[in-house]
């Protein structure tokens, strides 16, 4: 497999269709395939943690986990109607460009920033968990396999780019599904079939979907799991950089759309797949439960405990197994370290710095930041393993952060009345509320609640029962905060965000909605204030007609020469979405129409032979809309 994976990356890098751009690296040129594009969407998305995790979950507490497959479902209609025709309309790079061309550039710097130190965090966690997970169990030495799966995944990141990105994916999916289910075939056939499987998971509880208890600080209940689940996927999808890029690698809205449901189908697999497998695992140690017994120190360990002790009689399972585990922490990894790179050339060096990067350039530039972020990524590892308690608070970072994005991009599109210094504050804070409130919840240490465990039949002098009671009462006078399930952690911060933005925004003078650029509002929130009667758009001064005032690029200017292979790709492909596209604009609105951005209007390029040139005059209002500043 890791063959493989570096012989895509050596194919797309040094044979294929030469890459000189920093689209062409970043975004496949925008000329990916459908199915791959999905299959890699949801790869990035599948940890080797959530591998290992999930069937400990199903073990431990049961199914109702399981539920948020509802919530991969209900994430698709929300982010391909609100929040993907926006993205694919002003075609940027860089998602977080949007916010300083709608907000300020301390948005956008503040925001990227975010991402870069989850990112980088989250990935060293995630290939450093699994890999000393696998050590304890099957003996792989752990710097071995951290050290193998950053030196591929920078490969055939940094050679390749983007298109290496997708195709390793979508074949290290195949190896991921494979793998777990060989692992569910074969456990199941050891220990007595599916209905046996399935009869012992309910008569233990362990088939209970549906805990409608309403308390927030219930850890896993239908409400936490459906509700929270789809507010942290929506961030997942709509507001994380890698998951807009691999959008931005097809060409067509549609196409991405597709996308977003095969992905959530892949994804609801993958989950079932899981849950089935800590539903075989609960039935096998049905008497001697390894954790209780004192055969593994924590619960991540128990599948690759299972695979080694009782699979390993299959040659070439346990391999297999470590092929699929391997699958998942590349496939994330190659995902961060592309997005990684967009963010750094793109937000850092242009947007902060004002570094101009060559066209001709760009790829090149982009590999070796890809290098650069994957090197400080391994770095980080040796830092995470001396992290202890604090490790499962830097897992939910990634949920805090996700929620106060989400926060900022549905002020954004969402709230055409929301202005700069609202987006500021809640943008810090959202931020200081959800980080309170991991903080707390890791500080207080709420324990977990898990089913009854034996060890009646451990072949050993131990011979214990676990009397735990899931009911007991372990509040000790904690903070209700900190007892909040860390599912409501994105929703906490993404409401919070969009309340204290708004709040902020009335009081210090809110933004006129006809002033907002018409591409920079999701299409349902226009459609929605055009249908108000005429009294209520006065009263939220909503124009008559909102959008009408749109002048479109073709009005503007024509294509010009001049234009560089990325502008010229640019254009076309917002044209294709419905949006507009000003050829000379400056790198930080190169997605929008000058004009309706309210900026100075560019000399004209020079007129060239047999083409008609446009003479177009700034606009007239005085109050036109200017880039905020903050």
């Amino acid at each position: 497999m890791l063959i493989i994976s570096c012989g895509i990356g050596v194919f797309y890098g040094y044979f294929g269709e030469k890459q000189m751009t920093g689209d062409d690296f970043l975004l496949g040129g925008s000329s990916m395939g459908t199915f791959p594009m999905a299959l890699s969407l949801a790869a990035s998305f599948i940890t080797a943690i959530e591998l290992l995790g999930n069937p400990a979950e199903m073990f431990i507490a049961g199914g109702q986990f399981w539920m948020i497959c509802i919530a991969f479902v209900l994430t698709v209609p929300v982010a391909s109607q609100l929040y993907l025709p926006v993205f694919m309309r002003l075609r940027l790079t860089s998602c977080y460009e949007y916010l300083e061309v709608r907000f300020c550039k301390s948005m956008r710097v503040y925001a990227s920033v975010l991402y870069m130190l989850q990112m980088i965090l989250y990935t060293a966690v995630a290939v450093y968990a699994p890999a000393l997970a696998l050590s304890d169990v099957t003996g792989l030495n752990t710097y071995l396999a951290v050290s193998v799966v950053y030196i591929v995944c920078i490969f055939y990141a940094s050679q390749g780019g983007m298109k290496a990105v997708i195709m390793t994916d979508t074949f290290q999916s195949a190896v991921l599904i494979g793998s777990l289910a060989a692992i569910l075939a074969l456990g199941s056939a050891q220990t007595g079939g599916f209905d046996y499987i399935w009869d012992y998971a309910q008569h233990t509880d362990r088939l209970h979907f549906f805990d409608m208890n309403p308390d927030p600080t219930v850890r896993h209940s239908f409400w936490s799991v459906v509700v929270g689940g789809t507010m942290y996927w929506v961030s997942m999808f709509c507001a994380n950089q890698a998951s807009v890029q691999k959008y931005l690698s097809v060409e067509r809205i549609s196409q991405a759309r597709v996308a977003l449901w095969v992905s959530a189908i892949g994804l609801v697999s993958v989950y079932s797949v899981n849950f089935a497998t800590g539903a075989l695992l609960a039935a096998h140690y049905a008497g001697c439960d390894p954790i209780e017994s004192g055969q593994i120190n924590a619960s991540d360990r128990l599948l690759p405990l299972y695979v080694v002790k009782q699979l390993g009689v299959y040659r070439g399972v346990p391999g297999f197994f470590v092929a699929g585990i391997f699958a998942a922490s590349l496939g994330t990894v190659a995902s961060a370290l592309n997005s990684l790179a967009a963010i750094a050339c793109q937000d850092l060096a242009s947007g902060l710095f004002g570094i101009t990067l060559p066209e001709n350039k760009g790829a090149a530039i982009a590999r070796w930041v890809c290098l650069g972020c994957g090197a400080l990524s391994f770095a980080l590892v040796f830092v995470v393993e001396r992290l202890g308690p604090v490790l499962q608070l830097a897992l939910s970072f990634n949920g805090m952060t996700g929620g106060v994005t989400l926060g900022l991009f549905s002020l954004g599109m969402l709230f055409p009345w929301a202005n700069a210094k609202g987006a500021v504050a809640g943008g810090v804070c959202g931020l200081l509320l959800v980080v309170a409130a991991g903080g707390g919840a890791q500080y207080a240490a709420v324990p977990l609640p898990r089913l009854p465990a034996s060890t009646d039949t451990c072949p050993t002098t131990l011979n214990m029962t676990s009397n735990y009671d899931p009911t007991e009462n372990h509040d000790r006078a904690v903070f209700w905060l900190f007892k909040v399930s860390y599912l409501w952690y994105s929703g906490l911060g993404c409401v919070g965000t969009l309340i204290i933005g708004l709040t902020v925004s009335l009081i210090t003078g809110m933004t006129d909605p006809a002033d907002v650029p018409i591409d920079l509002i999701s299409p349902p929130v226009v459609s929605f204030l055009n249908s108000l009667p005429n009294k209520v758009k006065k009263a939220l001064r909503v124009p008559t007609r909102l959008g009408s005032e749109r002048r479109r690029s073709s009005s503007v200017r024509p294509p010009s020469l001049s234009d560089d292979k990325d502008t010229r790709r640019r254009r076309r492909l917002s044209e294709l979405a419905g949006g507009v596209f000003y050829s000379d604009a400056p790198t930080l609105t190169r997605g929008h129409d000058n004009l309706a951005l309210g900026l100075d209007s560019e000399k004209p390029p020079p007129q060239e032979p047999k083409r008609t040139s446009f003479k177009f005059d700034a606009p007239l209002n005085p109050n036109s809309p200017q880039t905020s500043s903050c």
